[in-house]
């Protein structure tokens, strides 16, 4: 299982994934921290992406992910990470390392973490 940040949830869906992305995420199972919806629902009211949340394509790519919701233990794993960013960044390399999940992101903040599980 992988675990997606938001913006290589975004690239999935509008197929903008480099070749390495595409192997990784062919051969696992996705999943995403729930703030990633969020993220995704801010992004489209600002206007920087153009998204039908109620759309068929949206839906049927929601159904093909696990969805962790934010748990004390995530919670509070956000608040020792090894790197500083924005509340979103840190609750999504948070749950990578409660649940265990390699994380796909292209982050550089996160990127640097010596903590965070990567995919590979």
């Amino acid at each position: 299982m992988l675990n997606l940040d938001t913006h290589i949830l975004l690239a999935t869906l509008f197929g903008d994934l480099t070749d390495r992305e595409k192997g990784l995420i062919h051969r696992q199972s996705l999943a995403i921290s729930d703030i990633v919806l969020w993220e995704m629902a801010k992004l489209a009211q600002m206007g920087r992406i153009d998204i039908d949340f109620g759309g068929s394509m949206f839906r049927r790519a929601l159904r093909q992910l696990t969805v962790y919701p934010i748990s004390a233990d995530i919670a509070r794993q956000s608040t020792k990470l090894d790197f500083k960013s924005d509340p979103a960044c840190e609750i999504i390399a948070a749950t990578s390392i409660i649940e265990r999940i390699p994380l796909l992101t292209r982050d550089k903040k996160i990127l640097k973490s010596k903590i965070v599980p990567f995919a590979k």
